[in-house]
């Protein structure tokens, strides 16, 4: 049997213009203790709106929203209320898509219809400061954009342990996590994260999987 998720007790905001999947969402969260949801809104300016004035810590967000796309508001979102999380609860699966929804600040990517437990399961690893991919999300763009790494010179500039601390980083797993994989401590990891976000010129843990992926460090 496997482990029960844990969760964090986060108010959730969900910005998703389909009625069944708003009451869908809200009712499987309902069940799901300790997450509360505080808000749902149907447009994406009015989503924008509302997490900046209720200040949730977690935000579901569709991508084919009305008035505003949801890539556009994760952007607005994050450059005022940068300690939202934001995940991506789409059923749109392209690459350019995907690439674009994380570059924006979106800490996960997962497709609709895959089941409650994928969701939870994202809902912890961007809680303990991970990325998530959804698995069919996750092969897409690992496909599209696998370059031989002889055509990435930054791949020489990491160390062993900084490209054994990506791969883990890509694959959605956080601090804690990474650290128990690899039996070094989490503060050590943060200074490989901090490394490597150095090396890739990037500001943030998402910027360097978005970077990693597109040029094939992983």
């Amino acid at each position: 049997m496997s482990e029960p998720i844990q969760l964090p007790a986060w108010k959730v905001l969900i910005i998703e213009d389909d009625p069944l999947v708003q009451l869908g969402l809200e009712q499987a969260l309902l069940y799901t203790s300790p997450l509360q949801v505080i808000g749902i809104r149907d447009d994406g300016y009015l989503g924008v709106e509302a997490a900046l004035s209720k200040r949730p810590d977690l935000i579901l967000m569709d991508i084919g929203l009305p008035g505003l796309d949801g890539i556009e508001a994760t952007q607005r979102i994050k450059a005022q209320w940068p300690d939202a999380k934001i995940i991506m609860l789409t059923s749109h699966t392209s690459e350019t898509e995907v690439l674009a929804a994380l570059a924006s600040g979106a800490e996960a990517y997962c497709v609709k219809g895959n089941g409650v437990e994928l969701l939870l399961t994202a809902i912890a690893a961007v809680s303990n400061g991970g990325l998530y991919f959804d698995p069919q999300v996750a092969e897409i763009v690992m496909q599209q954009f696998q370059v031989p790494v002889a055509t990435t010179p930054i791949m020489a500039d990491l160390s062993a342990r900084e490209s054994e601390v990506l791969q883990l980083l890509v694959e959605g797993m956080s601090n804690p996590e990474i650290a128990r994989q690899l039996f070094i401590s989490p503060n050590t990891v943060k200074a490989h994260v901090r490394g490597l976000m150095n090396k890739l010129a990037v500001s943030d843990r998402v910027q360097v999987a978005v970077k990693a992926l597109r040029t094939g460090l992983v």
